[in-house]
């Protein structure tokens, strides 16, 4: 049997190696490409390899979008190894996470487990989450890490509040919960220690 798979990256050349790749394996046909989470996965696609950071809609917007729909299973096969992207994939309901410079032979175990609805996890990404479970009182929330992204921005309380569509009451709240797990005590501490722990 032949696993059928969709390619997602807006890279073209990245597109064009990991084809090769993917069509090198036994039982293994890259049967349908796109440059972002948008385009639509044609009928009879086993698993969907995606990047994760697309211009347009992510990998992570495609995953929720399959999931709910009740579409094939994704591979997230990505550069990024944050805490924000591995637990947003993982959240969203990606059966996988693998970094691109996985040697080969991980890749083909990656596809062919995704396509089962076997998780399967680079080390780094389960490292990142074990982090996360062993140390839940230091691990920030989803709304916490968006905050963090628009801090690296240079986004003030007020742009930030508009941005997130909350109070800037609520943002120095939350700044607050930020600079205790991280143990600093301002705007560009907190970006940095995120940066240091690959948060953001």
């Amino acid at each position: 049997m032949t696993l059928s798979v969709m390619l997602i990256d807006d890279h073209p050349v990245v597109r064009a190696g990991l084809r090769a790749v993917l069509n090198s394996f036994d039982g293994v046909e890259v049967v349908a490409e796109a440059a972002d989470g948008n385009a639509e996965v044609p009928e009879g696609v086993d698993v969907v390899v995606s990047d994760i950071q697309m211009p347009g809609a992510s990998g992570i917007d495609l995953t929720r979008r399959l999931v709910a729909a009740g579409g094939p299973p994704v591979l997230i096969l990505t550069t990024y190894d944050t805490q924000a992207d591995v637990v947003a994939a993982v959240e969203a309901g990606a059966m996988g996470y693998l970094l691109k410079d996985a040697p080969e032979d991980e890749l083909y175990d990656a596809v062919v487990r995704a396509s089962q609805r076997t998780r399967v996890l680079s080390p780094q990404a389960a490292n990142v989450l074990a982090d996360r479970l062993v140390n839940p009182s230091e691990a920030l929330s989803a709304r916490e890490i968006e905050l963090l992204r628009a801090l690296q921005t240079g986004a003030s309380n007020r742009e930030i509040a508009e941005h997130l569509f909350i109070s800037q009451a609520t943002v120095k709240t939350h700044l607050i919960h930020i600079y205790s797990k991280l143990g600093v005590d301002n705007r560009t501490a907190a970006v940095e220690k995120a940066r240091q722990r690959r948060i953001i």
